[in-house]
């Protein structure tokens, strides 16, 4: 999502005094050497970005995207991406909810909403188009299908589609439910986004079971002890399973994880998520070790790995030795996170019949090359998505700063304009 994090206390210094000036009823000194002034006050700076926070956000979407082409489950084990996001996102709500928290609210909604009416009304136009009609959709009970659309204006709830939306052009028949499912992480980050005030409140006073009261809740609704029906269900279970993460993001803003030392942290953790590993060892599904179809475990987890993440987070201002060759790509896509998770696998799946077009070249029309492309058909997949991310960001993507009221950029890389210096442009006139 497109969030920025800033460090320091955004705080200006007091005004530098009258220096050099003496009072008029002190006495003049006597020294062998004239006294050194004092070094002039350092200008106030501007809060920066947490560039290590920047990191783990394009590491993660990065392997949100990875895991929707390659459907890997042992992803969800090596980098809880989900678990992570929504830690990033608590704590910099919390950096936010210093100011009044309707205005904050208001500010969150605001920036997300334009990029998903956007996204919204491209899905709903190719749902009309195949004469899909909420109300006689077996699967949406009548006219609650029709009531349920305001989901794609305010994702409270789950958005309306079909399982089978049929092939329209290049896209397969499940692309609804492949392009609309993944809009649970906006539902859940806007149920945070209300809860945060209240959250922020009770973990200010009792911080220890305000933090541990997800994975206890996770325990009740997510292992089948208590079932919800419906998608109310699935948003009580996301809410439970990521609430520990989103409430580290405030332990991580308010330096709590600082004060406690890193062995019992790291400890701690390790025991937590060595029991979401036993979890999910004997609750194993059709997907095996995929920790999103295991509540208990993907909550352990996530919630001791972000643990271990923000206990070793440095908050450096920028990218250190190698990893600043990746400054651009990171700086672009936290300004477009929102473009990248809402439009990614329906960019995945237009990467196919890209592909497919290769085998009607002429030197593809023997059995070995057809073989060829047949054994790194999902590499090339993984190569023409990026590029097609690419193109949605210069599409869509400046929405995002329509909804942040900032001015559209097509490509905010973080790129600096070079200016023309003085001389070198404009007429002369001899």
């Amino acid at each position: 999502m497109t969030h920025g994090y800033t460090t320091g206390t955004g705080t200006s210094p007091e005004p530098a005094g009258p220096y050099g000036t003496p009072y008029a009823d002190v006495p003049p000194q006597h020294t062998t050497e004239p006294a050194p002034e004092p070094a002039p006050a350092p200008a106030p700076g501007k809060p920066g970005r947490d560039r290590y926070l920047d990191l783990l956000r394009s590491i993660a979407l990065v392997r949100v995207v990875v895991y929707h082409l390659f459907g890997w489950a042992w992803l969800s084990v090596l980098f809880p991406s989900m678990g992570v996001m929504f830690a990033l996102a608590g704590s910099l709500m919390a950096r936010s909810l210093k100011r009044p928290a309707w205005g904050v609210i208001r500010g969150r909604v605001r920036r997300l909403l334009p990029p998903m009416w956007a996204f919204g009304a491209v899905v709903l136009v190719l749902l009309f188009l195949t004469h899909w009609s909420p109300s006689k959709d077996p699967d949406q009970d009548g006219v609650w299908g029709l009531v349920s659309l305001v989901n794609y204006v305010f994702p409270f709830g789950a958005p309306p589609y079909p399982v089978d939306a049929g092939v329209i052009g290049p896209l397969e028949s499940t692309w609804a439910e492949e392009t609309v499912g993944p809009l649970w992480y906006l539902r859940a980050y806007l149920w945070f986004v209300f809860a945060s005030p209240l959250l922020l409140w009770l973990f200010r006073r009792a911080p220890w079971p305000t933090l541990l009261a997800p994975l206890g809740l996770t325990a009740v609704v997510g292992t089948g002890l208590v079932t919800i029906p419906g998608e109310l269900g699935n948003a009580v279970t996301d809410f439970a399973v990521y609430g520990g993460c989103w409430i580290l993001g405030f332990a991580h803003h308010d330096g709590m994880l600082k004060r406690i030392p890193r062995y019992v942290t790291v400890s701690c953790a390790s025991l937590v998520m060595a029991f979401g590993l036993w979890w999910a060892s004997n609750h194993l599904g059709s997907s095996g070790w995929d920790l999103n179809d295991i509540p208990m475990a993907d909550a352990a987890w996530s919630f001791g790995f972000v643990v271990i993440l923000l206990q070793y987070s440095p908050s450096w201002s920028e990218l250190p030795g190698r990893l600043a060759n990746w400054d651009k790509l990171v700086t672009l896509s936290n300004n477009r996170a929102v473009t990248i998770y809402l439009w990614h696998n329906m960019m995945i799946m237009a990467t196919f019949p890209i592909i497919d077009l290769l085998y009607r070249l002429p030197f593809m029309q023997s059995e070995k090359a057809a073989s060829a492309l047949d054994s790194t058909y999902t590499l090339w997949t993984f190569a023409l998505v990026w590029p097609l991310i690419g193109l949605m960001i210069l599409t869509v993507g400046w929405v995002e700063d329509l909804g942040a009221k900032r001015r559209p950029r097509l490509w905010p890389n973080g790129a600096k304009r070079k200016r023309p210096q003085p001389g070198t442009s404009g007429s002369r006139r001899g």
